[in-house]
């Protein structure tokens, strides 16, 4: 219990610290939006674009959360609950940050780059005299796929830093994709890494133990079947 109290202080002080570092990134980010955006546009290539396409697809959050519980079905019936378990809290992980920045753009209503109907900027949650509360067209910060994609990489790495580093190119491609398909701006794909980061690491002691014991459970049940 003291170690993981401990553990629990220690990541939740490295939050922190990587939240201040981001929020200040995030802020000097803003001025290049327009750049990036006109930079890495994939709309007028069509092989490019589709890339992309594909690239923001894979990352939804149905998809992360089939292909984790599959394979933590498979580990675990496999007799390796721990694997399972870090799979499991992996994908979690990823739900929950997609999660949480799907709520707070609600409320942001920031213009997407492809919302040519109004001046870009945040606007809340209503504007001309309407709700836009959830609509797609001012949804655009921070970005829900790029949470979704960060915290998968970011919660991998926590508990295996190989997969962490691979998942990482993949939340890489995520976010170009994102920017590419003019969906959302550079300061939208950076707000979600830091939210996401942050996330994961003060998930990791408060959640992964709970799985593990779970999974534990889980093993031992199916062992007494065999």
């Amino acid at each position: 219990y003291t170690h993981r109290v401990a553990e629990s202080k220690k990541c939740s002080g490295r939050a922190w610290l990587w939240l201040l570092a981001g929020l200040i990134a995030v802020g000097a980010a803003f001025p290049f939006d327009a750049r990036v955006c006109l930079a890495l546009d994939a709309t007028h290539d069509a092989a490019l674009k589709h890339f992309a396409w594909w690239c923001s697809k894979l990352c939804e959050g149905w998809v992360i959360a089939v292909v984790g519980i599959f394979f933590a079905l498979v580990y675990l019936l496999a007799n390796r609950p721990r694997v399972a378990a870090n799979i499991f809290f992996v994908a979690l992980t990823s739900e929950l940050t997609g999660l949480a920045a799907t709520i707070l753009r609600l409320f942001f209503g920031r213009a997407r780059p492809n919302n040519h109907d109004v001046a870009q900027g945040f606007y809340g949650m209503w504007h001309d005299g309407h709700w836009i509360l959830g609509q797609f067209k001012f949804s655009s910060f921070p970005s829900g796929h790029a949470a979704s994609a960060v915290g998968l990489a970011a919660a991998a790495w926590l508990v295996h830093r190989g997969w962490g580093a691979v998942l990482a190119v993949y939340a890489v491609a995520v976010m170009w994709s994102r920017i590419a398909l003019e969906c959302h701006h550079l300061s939208d794909v950076l707000a979600s890494t830091v939210l996401s980061i942050v996330l994961a690491v003060w998930l990791k002691p408060r959640l992964l133990p709970s799985v593990e014991f779970q999974f534990g459970n889980l093993n031992r049940f199916f062992r007494k079947q065999k």
